[in-house]
């Protein structure tokens, strides 16, 4: 009977138009009277707003994972209101690189196109706050004029693995670049009068099984390795919504971990606002808000009835009950939603692709530049393009981090509006293929709604010897762009960390021919992580990154081919040699093919069944990524934070100074070379008692103007004592060593007693 009331409740109070309440109460929710309204609530109106309405279709194939057709078509979810009190619905939206909802809808001639910003990957290997900042505005703005209220983003957990389905998501293997990345995307997007959601509140570092695997990491390593990105961005920016991630951390979910919501979030870091679960994590709706996760999401009737139930029988507290419903209220009163904005429906989606554009551009690494091959300096040289990926170019990942774009361009656009001569006859070979693949995919899948499971990426096919020999005659350089991709319920396999057989031969046979012919060759990597590149990279001439860099990759890559825009992006992650240079590389599920189970995985009676599967042991502890590598005295095919440029700059001064609680460190870049650019200032530091700390970890950053040929920069760095301190397992707090700290910024030290 309980249920039956429950669910007639959520159908009655969809949104806030579906029924008009009782304007008889004068009882009206608004910023002053929240105390007022939680006290006015009966149980089952507090149950009914802490859990979410659900997802129609669910139970058959017409609404996929993630998406509502309430309200705003294609957004993740929606709050139900309570008319009564004046409590309206809020809409909740996907993601990173940009809103995430339905372009057409039933009886509408109108097209709800979003902009596809660079993903978190590339907007962390620009190391520019600013820029970072930039695109949270013009993505808060799209999340505003379509009436959404609440940005899921960003994603900000560790890159532990390159294998990790979401790494494209997220930011970086390093907590510092991390945090202050998600910071500066968290301030843009809240400027816009919308929230945020940063995620998954922790250790969700891997996809396979995510919903039941249990991650087991020391308590340093959780506090200064996975904890502090979201300390960082939380203390210094405010996100309005957290949400919890879906596995275990030592035996206890996330959403129903109250020492991590509790005695850290709330108690050590202070935070005010609201905890909602990720979409069907947890198991139980009275535990997870007992714990201190306010709302569950995307709801279900089983929720609601298990608050009730619990309240009802002692199990749930007055005090955590009201404390949810009260903070979920001061979120509502703070939405677009609840203060009557009029949005447009028609954000400026030709500025934002220009944002787009420009923003990728500063995320692309250049690897490699032998004698100078890039810029291309001549736009009359013939270009031969090789590789699919060239021609169907891989804008962003699979899953809630897509985004619904009007076009994506492709290398060859890109190329063609830079004015570049290009071969017509391999581009044509390439776009049949395509276009064979491409209708073979869609007629197999006719009907199927499988959308943000997968993304179809045609397959590279093999080019003979003797037509490779007659395109090195008629251009005078080679391009392959090699393509991942990745996404959410997936990890990715080892085989995709290497070449495949196809990519080697591609390679093998177009350098070999190129260069036996004077030529020179490219290699463009539009991927969604690290992958191997040591066994390759001395076959050509220059390599470039530009990631997954949204709708307007082609032309941002194009941008920096020719020389309009000079490279300025660093690695935010380690390139190793070999996948098993990977610290931890065997406690990841790193040799299993994910299927459609492992999107939500088994939930084991017993949770040590299956390493790597129901449990996984970080077992690398604080030594992830590049600390790992140093600490074993192994080299990287390319470093953590590396990126080479069309010029070059020089350290001209590197200056310490102690204060009473923080030291100021000063530096100079200087451009030395002949090409306009920006440098990226990375401030690291080596700790006293080098036995129990990675050789260096990475302090602070800064990127510098556009300097041109000459033109010199000071950067200054303000660090408080308090992020030079180290957890201490024995005392369970933060302590600062006393000795003498080593600064570097590029190959300059400074060292200070503190």
């Amino acid at each position: 009977m309980k249920k039956a009331i429950i669910a007639s409740l959520s159908v009655a109070c969809l949104a806030m138009g579906s029924c008009s309440g009782n304007k008889d109460n004068a009882l009206q929710l608004n910023k002053n009277n929240i105390d007022e309204i939680v006290n006015a609530m009966t149980l089952e109106e507090k149950s009914l707003l802490l859990v979410g309405i659900g997802m129609p279709g669910m139970s058959g194939t017409e609404t996929v994972v993630g998406e509502t057709d309430m309200i705003i078509p294609g957004a993740a979810g929606v709050t139900n209101a309570i008319p009564r009190l004046g409590i309206p619905s809020i809409v909740l939206a996907d993601g990173p690189a940009g809103l995430r909802i339905k372009p057409t809808r039933e009886n509408d001639s109108k097209t709800y196109y979003c902009t596809a910003f660079p993903v978190g990957v590339c907007l962390a290997a620009s190391w520019n706050k600013q820029l970072v900042e930039q695109t949270g505005e013009a993505i808060g703005n799209e999340v505003r004029e379509y009436g959404c209220d609440i940005l899921l983003a960003p994603g900000t957990n560790i890159q532990r693995n390159p294998l990790c389905g979401r790494n494209y998501e997220y930011y970086s293997e390093d907590p510092i670049l991390s945090g202050m990345t998600a910071a500066a995307y968290i301030k843009g997007v809240q400027k816009m009068g919308v929230g945020t959601s940063i995620k998954h509140f922790a250790l969700n570092n891997q996809e396979t099984n995510r919903s039941y695997m249990d991650s087991r990491a020391s308590e340093r390593a959780k506090r200064e390795i996975y904890y502090k990105p979201f300390e960082i961005a939380i203390k210094e920016a405010k996100p309005w919504t957290v949400m919890s991630s879906y596995n275990y951390i030592d035996g206890v979910y996330a959403s129903q971990n109250p020492t991590l919501l509790q005695d850290v979030l709330r108690g050590e870091w202070g935070y005010k606002g609201l905890v909602m679960t990720d979409w069907f994590g947890g198991d139980n709706g009275a535990a997870n808000i007992q714990s201190g996760n306010d709302l569950i999401m995307p709801g279900s009737d089983d929720r609601r009835v298990q608050i009730i139930e619990a309240y009802k029988k002692g199990e749930l507290s007055d005090e955590a009950l009201n404390a949810s419903v009260k903070r979920t209220l001061e979120l509502i009163v703070k939405c677009p939603t609840f203060n009557g904005y009029q949005y447009s429906n028609n954000p400026d989606l030709k500025a934002h692709a220009q944002i787009s554009r420009n923003n990728a551009c500063e995320g692309i690494v250049l690897l490699k530049n032998n004698d100078n091959t890039l810029p291309i300096t001549s736009k009359s040289k013939n270009i031969a393009l090789f590789g699919i990926t060239s021609y169907c170019y891989n804008s962003g990942g699979i899953g809630s981090g897509d985004v619904n774009e009007a076009y994506t361009v492709d290398l060859l656009e890109g190329m063609k509006n830079a004015g570049f001569n290009l071969d017509t006859k391999l581009a044509k070979k390439y776009q049949d293929s395509v276009k064979e693949q491409t209708e073979k995919y869609d007629k197999e899948h006719a009907g199927k709604n499988d959308a943000i499971f997968a993304k179809f990426t045609p397959k590279d096919f093999a080019i003979n010897g003797n037509e490779i020999e007659g395109y090195a005659l008629s251009n005078e350089l080679a391009i392959i762009t090699l393509g991942r991709m990745s996404g959410e319920f997936a990890d990715r396999h080892i085989s995709e960390f290497y070449l495949k057989e196809e990519e080697k031969n591609l390679i093998n046979q177009v350098s070999e021919t190129f260069h036996k012919n004077n030529k020179k060759v490219v290699v463009v990597l539009n991927i969604c992580g690290a992958m191997e590149t040591a066994s390759w990279r001395d076959k050509v001439d220059a390599i470039l990154v530009p990631w997954l860099g949204g709708q307007e990759g082609g032309n941002a890559v194009a941008d920096v081919l020719s020389g309009k825009v000079n490279p300025s992006g660093k690695l935010p992650m380690t390139f190793y040699k070999d996948y098993f240079d990977t610290p931890g590389a065997k406690n990841f599920p790193y040799d299993k093919i994910a299927d459609a189970k492992s999107m939500f995985g088994d939930k084991a009676v017993n949770r040590d069944s299956i390493e790597n599967y129901d449990y996984t042991i970080y077992s690398e502890d604080i030594f992830v990524g590049y600390r790992g590598l140093e600490k074993e005295g192994k080299e990287a095919a390319y470093p953590f934070g590396y990126g080479l440029s069309y010029t070059t700059f020089q350290i001209e001064d590197l200056k310490v100074e102690r204060k009473k609680t923080k030291v100021i460190i000063k530096v100079t870049i200087k451009n030395s070379g002949d090409f306009p650019g920006k440098e990226v200032a990375q401030l690291f530091v080596t700790s006293p008692h080098a036995e129990k700390h990675p050789l260096r970890e990475l302090l602070d950053y800064q990127k510098t103007d556009k300097l041109i040929a000459g033109q010199s920069q000071e950067l200054t760095f303000d660090i408080d004592f308090d992020r030079l301190s180290c957890w201490d397992e024995e005392l369970h707090s933060s302590t600062m060593d006393i000795g003498e700290y080593t600064f570097q910024v590029g190959d300059k030290k400074v060292k200070i007693k503190l």
